[in-house]
């Protein structure tokens, strides 16, 4: 064996291939930096306001990932003809192995379809409350294939949007206000006009009730053993759950202190000696 020969080969393959592979992994890792890098700048830019218009950061979000994995896709396609490997004979077994990957994978893209969908419809958008496929919460993030809720007990759920996309979504946080519908049984002894008078000072006394439009107050039904009034009140959307609490004990202390019989299910039984 010429360990001169095989010496010179390698210096020469270090001098060519050597220098051409040192120098793709360095722009690599620069590129990829680079990217990293540009993408967190993008995604910090969706929390700016150019004029009287803030920027979306679910779409801003969204479209700085897609850009990121595009962009680094380009870099090693670039990297790989730079080095001069010939992937002809590649191309068929790429094909056939991304047809096989779509079927194995057909749920991700319906997925993938469905956050593209939400994206372009959109339903809903970061910091929402909605509910949507049996969970109730804080929409999080959207992400391409699936988007984060956190519960009002704090725990994460993760929907998919294929799924997501073709359910029925309750948004409670595109409007600014929203109505409290509640319902206080009283006693049919009890003068339900005093009832409805009480109700509505309750009303008229929270802060976070707002004034138009009016509390609607009225009997809704005559129940076995009650007459039921409901109460439907506008407050704003961030104050909802204090609102509803808030008529809720409101009404109860009232009622107490004016005399005003909330009734419960009560059972009569007669015993009969034989």
């Amino acid at each position: 064996m010429d360990w001169n020969q095989t010496l010179q080969s390698l210096q020469t393959w270090l001098m060519t291939s050597g220098v051409k592979i040192l120098v793709s992994v360095i722009i690599l890792i620069v590129s990829f930096k680079l990217i990293n890098w540009l993408a967190k700048k993008v995604e910090k830019s969706s929390e700016k306001k150019l004029g009287d218009h803030q920027v979306d950061k679910t779409i801003t979000r969204t479209l700085a990932y897609v850009a990121k994995i595009g962009l680094k896709v380009l870099v090693c396609i670039c990297l790989v003809g730079y080095l001069g490997l010939d992937t002809s004979g590649l191309t068929a077994l790429i094909a056939s192995f991304g047809v096989s990957i779509g079927l194995a994978i057909n749920g991700t893209l319906s997925n993938l379809a469905g956050g593209v969908l939400l994206l372009i419809t959109r339903p809903f958008r970061d910091d929402d409350y909605i509910s949507a496929c049996g969970y109730e919460g804080t929409v999080e993030d959207i992400y391409i294939c699936n988007t984060k809720i956190r519960t009002i007990d704090n725990k994460v759920v993760y929907i998919p949007n294929g799924k997501l996309s073709t359910s029925e979504v309750v948004n409670f946080s595109e409007k600014e206000t929203r109505r409290v519908d509640l319902t206080f049984s009283i006693s049919y002894s009890d003068d339900f006009e005093k009832a409805k008078s009480i109700i509505r000072s309750v009303c008229e006394s929270d802060p976070l009730i707002l004034d138009t439009p009016q509390p609607n107050i009225r009997i809704c039904s005559h129940s076995e053993s009650s007459i039921d009034i409901v109460t439907q009140a506008w407050c704003k959307n961030a104050d909802y759950w204090t609102a509803r609490f808030n008529l809720l004990e409101g009404v109860k202390k009232a009622f107490d202190e004016n005399g005003i019989e909330i009734p419960f299910n009560q059972l009569d039984v007669t015993i009969r000696n034989k």
